[in-house]
């Protein structure tokens, strides 16, 4: 049984969908859940571009505010609350293996090609992680 779940997640409005999901399999386990969302940093000519001095310090502070919503809903504790900046696959990978993570949840939002089973960020944490993953199947947008 699952001890330790990671839900990466997004913060995107279609996370409420996976939700119940991942309520359900913490219930079902005992685990214990952590949450995890990264930035990616934005290249360097976007500062000057979008003329926002610390746009960077801005993502991080309004996806603080979002997590500690999704947490507040999950009743997942500050600590278990993490906010990571750089390549999603590998610091998703990354967090996973410092919690000793046995399960990782994610949504999918892939829609045509072999993107159609799953996202390339669901895809690259599938092919890295070194535990199981579950992958949600998010609903088409119409």
């Amino acid at each position: 049984m699952y001890k330790h779940i990671l839900f990466a997640t997004d913060l995107a409005e279609d996370t409420d969908f996976i939700l119940s999901k991942v309520q359900s399999l913490r219930e079902f386990s005992g685990a214990t859940l952590h949450i995890v969302h990264v930035v990616e940093p934005m290249p360097g000519y976007s500062y000057a571009y979008l003329g926002i001095e610390d746009i960077e310090g801005q993502l991080i502070a309004e996806a603080k505010s979002a997590l500690s919503s999704l947490g507040a809903k999950l009743n997942v504790a500050t600590q278990s609350q993490m906010i990571e900046v750089g390549p999603t696959k590998s610091k998703i990978l990354k967090v996973a293996d410092e919690l000793n993570a046995d399960l990782i949840i994610c949504g999918s939002h892939g829609r045509h090609g072999l993107s159609l089973l799953l996202g390339s960020t669901a895809n690259a944490i599938l092919h890295g992680a070194k535990c199981d993953v579950l992958t949600v199947r998010l609903p088409e947008e119409e």
